[in-house]
């Protein structure tokens, strides 16, 4: 298995290559090779066929890591696998310096080359159809030398959703709350609902901490981050036309927050304390006046006037949150589905190359009793795949998917942390009304 890295050198290109050709780090610089030019004066050489073919530009040289992993290949084989991706990508046309650092826990290979092309003069064009040129080349060379070809969308999993123990999500959620994108979706749809037009849209936001940018399309950058989102990456419910559309569709019938926290009525008939004590008395009375006016306003603003209406909107809200419960659930076990098939796609990929080999001799005990592990294993994962899988699973459409879910999951999340909150408001309204407005009377007074 091998991952291949790429960057430009544009300075101190000769300290570059003397970091590589170490003599500690090569055995003695016996797993150095070279070619059109000598490793102690390439730097030089570069620079004169720059020179010889006027190139003006910043980058020196190219410098390739291939990385393989430990106790995968012996220095010799990762060197010879150095030359041979060399020569497939270079074709004899650049300078180049390679060398196979060993004193890691890793072997892997340093290739710096020139810049510039020494037929054609110019230079190499670093971009994503050369750097999948590069890795195509080094996975061939990788199976034909049976090593295991690297996955950079089980990585990618790897990195996102298998955090110490947890996944992505949840490490996420634990260090800061939400995912930027998830959070952003989310304070624009609450934002929305609380607006009356798009000026105040906007400076709800920028009170939620938001800088914005206006133009071709709208961006959010909040006072956390350090580059600005635009809205419409989050779906086409978030452009700015769309936004404008939503705010006018909501002003009619607009769910106001609950955000004045909600005090206790003080049972004064009762209270030990109220007897004993006039002014706590009075403190106590005017306490309950200032909740009950509380509680008036806040069920007005709700348009709920009896108390049969505020039963049946804590029994909506309640619907509500059990909805976004199920919703969660759902998403919870296609994310484990999800995750057991990019498993099983990567073992299937791991163990291909010792299965082919198996097959070629079904009738080698020897090997497989070596590999028996991984040909029972390789083939119960592939039973199991046929049974979902008629055409064998991608792994970037798997980390997609992945990705997507993750999304959605991190904004009912949000929804539903929001909606737990007004439910206990909504249940401390109800038993103060019970309490102190509703002893006798349905409907609310003056």
């Amino acid at each position: 298995m091998a991952i291949t890295k790429i960057h430009p050198i544009k300075s101190t290109l000769n300290l570059a290559i003397d970091y590589i050709t170490n003599e500690n780090k090569t055995d003695e610089k016996i797993l150095v090779t070279s070619n059109k030019c000598f490793p102690a004066t390439a730097h030089t050489q570069f620079l004169k066929t720059r020179e010889d073919n006027n190139v003006k530009g910043t980058v020196l040289a190219r410098h390739l890591i291939q990385s393989f992993l430990p106790n995968e290949t012996t220095p010799e084989q990762a060197h010879q696998i150095g030359v041979e991706l060399c020569n497939k990508i270079l074709k004899n046309e650049y300078e180049f310096v390679l060398t196979t650092h060993i004193d890691k826990g890793h072997i892997h290979n340093h290739i710096i080359f020139n810049n510039v092309n020494m037929v054609t003069g110019k230079c190499y064009q670093s971009n994503k159809k050369s750097y999948h040129k590069i890795r195509y080349q080094s996975d061939k060379l990788c199976k034909e030398n049976n090593l295991i070809v690297i996955d950079e969308h089980y990585e990618a999993y790897k990195k996102k959703y298998k955090t110490s123990g947890k996944s992505w999500y949840e490490n996420e959620q634990f260090k800061k709350g939400t995912s930027w994108k998830s959070k952003l979706q989310f304070d624009i749809d609450r934002t929305i609902k609380q607006s009356k037009d798009w000026d105040d849209f906007l400076d709800k936001m920028t009170i939620l901490g938001y800088e914005i940018k206006h133009g071709k399309h709208i961006a959010f950058k909040h006072k956390d981050k350090e580059k600005f989102t635009r809205s419409k990456v989050i779906g086409i419910d978030y452009t700015e036309d769309r936004i404008k559309e939503r705010i006018k569709e909501n002003a009619s019938h607009r769910n106001y927050p609950i955000k004045k926290r909600i005090g206790n009525i003080i049972d004064i008939d009762n209270n030990e304390k109220v007897k004993s004590s006039k002014g706590y008395e009075y403190w106590a009375t005017k306490h309950n006046l200032q909740v009950a006016s509380n509680i008036v306003i806040l069920m007005r603003e709700k348009g709920i006037k009896t108390l049969s209406e505020l039963d049946s909107f804590i029994q909506t809200s309640a619907d509500k949150r059990q909805e976004l419960q199920d919703k969660i659930k759902i998403l919870d076990k296609d994310i484990s589905n999800l995750s057991i098939t990019m498993e099983q796609v990567h073992t299937i990929k791991m163990y291909r190359q010792v299965y082919l080999e198996y097959k070629n001799d079904i009738s080698d005990k020897a090997f497989y009793d070596e590999h028996k592990s991984e040909i029972i294993q390789y083939q119960n994962v592939l039973a199991e795949l046929k049974k979902s899988y008629s055409k064998f699973p991608d792994t970037k459409d798997i980390l997609n998917q992945l990705d997507l879910l993750h999304e959605k999951k991190n904004t009912l999340m949000q929804e539903y942390s929001s909606t737990k909150s007004d439910m206990s408001e909504l249940y401390q309204i109800r038993k103060n009304y019970e309490k102190y407005i509703n002893k006798d009377k349905t409907h609310l007074r003056e």
